[in-house]
């Protein structure tokens, strides 16, 4: 036996042991460079925080705030969630590194209620998000498409002040109310009047009960999102029921689709409609498809996914800030009567509430920013993904993760808001720009910030503030006999209130033709 090692293999082991130990070495340097995660509670292996989620998310992730920061994570199976509760670290996600935290977090309903992400809601940040967007904004929202289609949105107003003095005495849901309101418009805006009378009533009647499933099943939580191996089981059934759900609705819009593409606007509609300075956006989607040179790249797939998208977030959304504004005011008499003094002032008792009298309604505007400070429709926004990793206050933000910006909090904080939980609308008084929806005030995002700010915007401001004033003009509002008002919520896709609002209408005006 040779007790005599080779030199050349002494020296090959002396290197490959140095490569070793500098690669170690490197790594745990590297290690040590890099931000540690965020700090957060203590989960059960494989399932993580899971077992230990609250209905009540947006109580239970302020009380974390509180105990473990401004930022911090919580394991939910094999996903990670951040939760900043922070005015300062929502300004680094939302401005700062907008473009790499502009995608959502993808869910298994949304993905099937998107038809595979081709809407504007869950399109990933890029060309066709931008396209879409932008073709949403310029041809539905632009001003001139809403000053063309305010008689629309006042006569359906209108109809509903007429319902309403029909039941006079009798409670009335408040939150439906103003869905069907919502939903006449957005339909109308949507496929114009080429749908009218009986067959119209009949497809928002299928409409509503599909809008309010797809809705909810969009936040339900999904074992499926939790723990990507288990989707193909679909242990819950949220694939099997948005699938039903979409099949619904795309049964409804799509006959809807494939009629204007058969029978197109006739030259009579079409004067009238350049005369009326607007066009339904569903002949601007149908004419933009039928391009030889289509820069929008616009199929049927996305004009459907478009159409839901508007029909799920315009309705929902305005109906429950409704509500919420009027609960509050039952709950406040003394800001009833100032904001019904401001509409005797600049409405008169005897004329009906027009959309040229919104911008003079300062009071009433500060009593809807009060009512989205306390009550921000969606507490965490929609949850954001960073498309690589990056570091927020400090911490590693894991690319894919899903982030929570808790506006609820920040909202609520009392180093900001001097006696936060006291509604007091005055706060908001004196200094409209400091505190519009714009975004660029992060201690007040209702709507969110940066590049996925709320599209519908524009027409949600002037729906609201419209049926409010009509409401509050029209009628003086109780609370039905024996019955005490209960402000709990629960939090759905929206922050919804827990109790529906009904509520008692009583005539305020002299003349009964200003309910025809």
């Amino acid at each position: 036996m040779n007790l005599h090692a080779d030199p050349a293999l002494i020296v090959a082991a002396v290197i490959l042991t140095c490569t070793i130990l500098w690669s170690i070495q490197s790594l745990v340097k590297s290690s040590k460079r890099r931000p540690s995660l965020p700090p957060g509670p203590h989960g059960l292996p494989i399932v993580g925080y899971l077992p230990f989620l609250r209905q009540d998310l947006h109580h239970q992730f302020t009380e974390l705030a509180s105990k473990y920061g401004p930022i911090y994570k919580v394991w939910i199976g094999n996903k990670l969630w951040t939760v900043i509760s922070s005015p300062n670290l929502i300004k680094e996600v939302v401005r700062d590194y907008d473009t790499i935290f502009a995608n959502r977090d993808i869910t298994v309903a949304a993905r099937i209620g998107s038809y595979g992400f081709n809407d504007i809601a869950w399109s990933p940040y890029g060309s066709q998000w931008r396209n879409l967007r932008k073709l949403f904004v310029r041809e539905m929202l632009s001003n001139a498409n809403l000053e063309a289609s305010c008689n629309l949105r006042k006569d359906e107003v209108r109809k509903a002040v007429k319902e309403i003095y029909s039941k006079i005495g009798t409670p009335i849901n408040i939150c439906d109310l103003a869905f069907k309101v919502d939903l006449n418009v957005i339909t109308s805006l949507i496929w114009g009047s080429k749908i009218q009378g009986e067959r119209h009533d009949r497809i928002l009647a299928n409409l509503l009960p599909v809008l309010a499933g797809m809705i909810d099943l969009l936040v339900k939580p999904n074992i499926s999102d939790f723990f990507p191996v288990l989707a193909r089981f679909d242990i819950q059934g949220v694939a099997k029921e948005m699938t039903s759900f979409l099949q619904r609705v795309e049964g409804i819009i799509e006959d809807i689709i494939d009629d204007r593409i058969k029978n197109p606007c006739n030259k009579t509609e079409a004067v009238a409609t350049k005369k009326d300075g607007r066009t339904d956006f569903l002949q601007i989607l149908v004419d933009l498809m039928r391009e030889e040179d289509n820069k929008e790249s616009l199929g049927k797939i996305q004009i459907k996914a478009m159409l839901i998208d508007i029909l799920v977030g315009g309705t929902d959304t305005s109906a429950t800030t409704i509500e919420w504004v009027m609960a509050e005011l039952l709950c406040h008499p003394n800001v009833m009567k100032k904001v019904q003094y401001e509409l005797d002032q600049v409405v008169g008792l005897n004329n009906i509430v027009e959309e040229s009298h919104i911008l003079k309604l300062e009071y009433l505007d500060a009593v809807v920013k009060e009512t989205l400070r306390l009550y921000p429709l969606g507490p965490f926004l929609t949850p954001r993904t960073p498309t690589q990793s990056c570091i927020v206050g400090g911490y590693t933000i894991p690319k894919d993760s899903a982030v929570f910006l808790n506006v609820w909090f920040v909202q609520r904080d009392p180093l900001v808001w001097e006696n936060p939980l006291e509604f007091k609308p005055e706060r908001f008084l004196g200094n409209t720009r400091k505190w519009d929806f714009s975004g660029n005030n992060f201690n007040y995002l209702p709507f969110g910030s940066g590049r996925r700010i709320c599209a519908g915007l524009p027409l949600a401001e002037r729906m609201v503030r419209l049926v409010l004033a009509s409401l509050l003009h029209s009628f003086e509002w109780q609370l039905p006999d024996g019955e005490k008002l209960d402000m709990s919520d629960k939090l759905m896709m929206i922050l919804r209130k827990k109790i529906p609002l009904h509520a008692v209408p009583v005539p305020r005006l002299p003349n009964t033709d200003l309910y025809e």
